[in-house]
């Protein structure tokens, strides 16, 4: 069954670029973030990256203050990130993979690479309360491995489909991992790459709870602000849903 609200969070890294570029204070992504709920974000994501490239220590602590939705807290699995989210306590952990080569991230996290790594850290998330998604291709054997790690969430890498979004493979792969997801018990949620261009396909699959889109709506929103990308694109998303 369709859900009818598709929650929209919104990611601040990029206003965090800007402002680092001259390691000014300007732009802030957290008055970002205001303005991101204040135009119906329905929550805010942040990534904070080992090498700080955008997002710093003290954005996630003010975030964590100031953010009145919900904060997503996207991270490695590592010992220092997993002491930061315990102290933060944010709503909700996204475990992603990271590479400092890497210009963004390139692909979902390998949850069979380290599971008892993983699974500890799941259990030590939850355990203080912190919701758990892991940020993963849409392949059948990742959303089973995922179940079995004992993480309640998924986040379906989209960047495939993002760069390709004519080809039907990729489309049938977030639907296929989705409905999948979904049986197994999950909350499903998607991102990366994707626009109010394409968006549309994504938005449109029924167990598909949450999507989470930063560049597009920073990139956007030199042209026409922040609050008027947020609510474009909620508009896109909405009619993608009820078109279903």
């Amino acid at each position: 069954m369709t859900t009818i609200h598709q929650r929209l969070y919104i990611n601040v890294d990029h206003v965090a670029t800007i402002r680092q570029a001259r390691r000014a204070a300007e732009p802030d992504p957290v008055a970002a973030a205001v303005a991101c709920e204040a135009a119906g974000a329905d929550g805010i994501t942040a990534h904070l990256r080992e090498d700080r490239r955008h997002i710093i220590d003290q954005d996630i602590d003010r975030l964590a203050r100031t953010v009145t939705t919900v904060l997503n807290l996207e991270m490695a699995n590592t010992p220092e990130m997993v002491e930061i989210a315990l102290r933060v306590r944010p709503y909700q952990v996204t475990l992603v993979p990271e590479r400092r080569e890497e210009v963004t991230t390139e692909g979902g996290l390998d949850v069979t690479r380290d599971p008892a790594g993983l699974m500890a850290t799941i259990a030590r998330l939850q355990a203080a309360g912190i919701l758990v998604s892991l940020f993963i291709d849409p392949d059948e054997r990742m959303v089973r491995a995922s179940r079995d790690l004992g993480t309640t969430a998924l986040e379906l890498h989209t960047g495939t489909y993002a760069h390709h979004p004519t080809d039907e493979m990729p489309r049938r792969a977030l639907r296929m991992a989705a409905a999948l997801g979904t049986s197994l018990g999950l909350h499903v949620h998607a991102g990366h790459g994707l626009t109010v261009a394409n968006v549309g396909p994504v938005a449109a699959i029924p167990e598909i709870e949450e999507l989470n889109i930063g560049h597009a709506i920073v990139g956007r929103a030199v042209f026409i602000g922040i609050a008027a990308a947020v609510r474009e694109m909620r508009v896109a998303m909405d009619a993608a849903r009820a078109s279903t």
